[in-house]
């Protein structure tokens, strides 16, 4: 197809890379575990379309989130794929489950905000700090990436909005702690453009780059691609986003889909910024992914492109 007409922008990044969450914070939000081996041809595909990361499950006690308890089926399904496959791990037991199947990469998950701290962790967001920094030190001595997410960056639904010099601290004691990147997670929506530079503007100023930040957008607001856009202007590279639009949060009841991969590539297909992605193919399995589902994609880009066809 000839569409969309690419128009650059030379003030934008040359090429963006897709952390595309779909198989993890996509599925884990469903209210009836996906089989086995649906997941596993899910990351097969969203591997075959050309994304080069893709987080594959989490390693959380199953009692937390049970739409995920297969971890240690599906990993070894998956992890001879070609692609980088992180996975979540809350403590040094899922590190430890996660090292014994061979993850290359890992992601620990703090929170912003005490109450997110405490619904999502049980614990202080200091309390959840030093909980990860064990966790953390050994998945580096083991030779393995990891990530730091922060949650609530830009809204908390117990607290409203959120300091910005709050998530500034927090995500410097992750990058201290030595995360190789940061996913500033706006879990229930609510970030506008404005607040998203500030944000980046006021962790660059205390001494965290754009090279090290990931932004990870929900379009509760329809606000996620213009959030997008505006980390792109301030030099992120690195877009969480969910085949399909799947997923939301457990924890945080207002928080909808993700970013949906296919409205994000077709923005940067036409804004003429690499991703490697095949639309076709990638819309193609998120269309496969709703059936298996039993419900059309929220993407807007699926529609699109699948009822066209």
């Amino acid at each position: 197809m000839s569409l969309p007409m690419t128009v650059g922008d030379p003030s934008l990044p040359a090429r963006v890379r897709i952390h595309e969450v779909g198989a993890r914070d996509g599925l884990q939000n469903e209210k009836t575990a996906v089989p086995t081996d649906v997941k596993a041809e899910f990351v097969r595909r969203l591997a075959a379309a050309g994304l080069g990361t893709i987080e594959a499950t989490s390693f959380v006690h199953p009692k937390w989130v049970p739409q995920l308890a297969d971890a240690e089926d599906l990993f070894p399904l998956v992890r001879d794929l070609p692609v980088r496959l992180p996975v979540l791990v809350p403590n040094e037991r899922g590190l430890d489950r996660a090292l014994a199947l061979g993850a290359r990469e890992v992601a620990v998950f703090a929170s912003a905000t005490e109450s997110f701290a405490k619904a999502n962790l049980n614990r202080t967001v200091d309390e959840a700090l030093a909980m990860f920094a064990p966790t953390v030190t050994r998945a580096i001595e083991s030779g393995l990436k990891v990530r730091g997410y922060l949650s609530m960056c830009f809204g908390d639904p117990w607290e409203g909005a959120v300091p910005i010099e709050q998530v500034v601290r927090v995500t410097k004691a992750l990058a201290e702690m030595g995360c190789d990147e940061l996913s500033l997670g706006d879990t229930i929506g609510v970030a506008t453009p404005g607040h998203v530079q500030a944000l980046l503007t006021a962790l660059y100023e205390a001494g965290v780059p754009a090279s090290r930040i990931a932004v990870h957008f929900h379009d509760t607001y329809g606000q996620a691609l213009s959030n997008t856009l505006a980390a792109l202007r301030h030099g992120v590279t690195t877009v969480d986003a969910s085949a399909g639009g799947l997923g939301g949060c457990p924890y945080a009841k207002s928080a909808t889909g993700n970013l949906a991969t296919e409205d994000l590539v077709w923005m940067l297909d036409g804004l003429g910024i690499e991703t490697g992605v095949d639309l076709a193919a990638l819309t193609a399995t998120s269309v496969w992914m709703a059936d298996q589902l039993g419900r059309p994609s929220p993407s807007r880009t699926v529609r699109a492109l699948s009822h066209k066809e």
